[in-house]
């Protein structure tokens, strides 16, 4: 079936193009419902000249260069903002073109279980056009949740559009991003006590601290550019928030910043109590180097004045052989029961 033949309408154009390769997925809204859903991607320039109001939206699941550039060419997609959706680890924004805008956001999710915090991010790239929200998923993503927030407010594509799919998507990320950051936040509750103990932390949990603060800096740098990716969105001269929809993107602004906030909150948290528990081990350092230096001040006076005259007295068994095996047991017991001490007392 021909990609996008046999139409010209809402910005694509009717010459023959080849489907995309990659996985896809397709939803067109119309009236504030879904009239149809999971169509062939050829399908998508009958089905949007059929329906002159409906807006669409076409998932891409990894595609190469050849796919982005078949659809690039019936919607009129700029190369630049190809090439970024082509290529990984773009950061978080939102770029204007012409006859379109492109957004590059990141869908995360975080475990606190286990021994250290793990972080996945999912890249997602967006062409919003007049009519389209178009797609791009570089890594695994679960879609579903963006269809389930379309869904409790299909109302809204009657009157938004797609600036309605791009508020969902948007509200999802950021939802996404406020609880990935609370997670984090509840996980430091847990070590916290224990890194301010007194003598310092056990090591497993200062590991499991440098790795969460490790987690909240990869956070961070998807998290942080929401709030300024979300002002240009609500400019008045991007076009893509009505008045209707204003309020709703002012919510996700807001959980967008709070987001931001609480991972700030979060990582001089997470560094002061680091820093609490060096300072605390460098006391208890200081403590047991005074009480070496002490003992050792007490043995050498002693042992300086006995050496000086000389008062060395035969030990038990002097002059027998069997005196020599005392001594060496002696030396030897000694040894090993002032090494457990010690090392009860995590001195060594």
């Amino acid at each position: 079936m021909d990609w996008l033949a046999g139409a010209h309408s809402g910005g694509v154009d009717d010459s023959w193009h080849p489907t995309p390769a990659c996985p896809t997925r397709t939803r067109l809204y119309e009236g504030g419902g879904v009239v149809a859903d999971g169509f062939p991607a050829g399908e998508i320039a009958v089905r949007l000249a059929e329906r002159p109001k409906a807006v669409l939206w076409l998932d891409l699941y990894d595609p190469d260069e050849n796919d982005l550039q078949a659809v690039a060419a019936e919607f009129t997609l700029h190369k630049l903002a190809v090439e970024d959706a082509v290529h990984d680890h773009q950061r978080p924004k939102l770029d204007r073109y012409p006859g379109h805008q492109f957004m590059n956001v990141y869908a995360v999710e975080v475990s606190t279980e286990g021994e250290r915090p793990a972080l996945t991010k999912a890249e997602i790239s967006a062409f919003v056009t007049d009519r389209a929200l178009i797609t791009v998923r570089k890594s695994p993503a679960d879609t579903d949740r963006f269809v389930e927030r379309w869904d409790r407010d299909a109302e809204l594509a009657a009157a938004d559009g797609v600036s309605f799919l791009v508020y969902g998507l948007l509200d999802v990320v950021v939802d996404g991003h406020l609880a990935a950051a609370q997670a984090l936040d509840v996980a430091m509750d847990r070590i916290e006590d224990v890194i301010l103990e007194e003598g310092g932390a056990p090591r497993p949990v200062i590991l499991y601290g440098f790795a969460l603060r490790k987690t909240i800096a990869a956070l961070r740098r998807a998290v942080a550019p929401m709030p300024d990716l979300l002002a240009q969105a609500m400019r008045t001269d991007s076009q893509l928030v009505g008045e209707h929809l204003e309020p709703y993107f002012r919510d996700v602004d807001d959980h967008a910043r709070r987001a931001t906030d609480t991972i700030d909150h979060a990582r001089d948290r997470i560094n002061g109590l680091l820093e609490a528990d060096l300072t605390e081990q460098s006391n208890q350092l200081n403590a047991v180097t005074r009480k070496l230096a002490a003992w050792a001040a007490i043995i050498a006076v002693p042992t300086a004045l006995t050496g000086y005259f000389g008062q060395n007295l035969p030990y038990p068994g002097y002059g027998k052989w069997w005196g020599f095996l005392i001594s060496i047991l002696l030396i030897i017991g000694s040894a090993t029961g002032l090494y457990w001490y010690l090392k009860r007392r995590d001195w060594l």
